[in-house]
């Protein structure tokens, strides 16, 4: 599945939120989101509008990575 192009960091967290992450701070444009399933994982986010390609993708990978499951997975997950 293809990565959403005009996807906005609001739209985003909120995704990650039913993940089970959570706001941890926010530090400028950046959201800071922590979980604790599978050991703990924080991954920061811009607060961009919409979140540029390339680090979209990063952020997936790593979640995915965390979750030990595929990218195309978590992006049926969450989409």
């Amino acid at each position: 599945m293809k990565l959403p192009r005009d996807e906005n960091s609001a739209a985003l967290i909120k995704k990650l939120l039913k993940l089970g992450y959570q706001i941890d701070r926010q530090t400028g444009s950046h959201i800071r989101l922590t979980t604790n399933e599978n050991g703990k994982h924080s991954i920061t986010i811009p607060n961009h509008n919409p979140v540029k390609i390339g680090t979209l993708n990063s952020i997936l990978l790593e979640i995915a990575e965390h979750f030990k499951i595929s990218k195309d997975q978590l992006i049926n997950k969450l989409w």
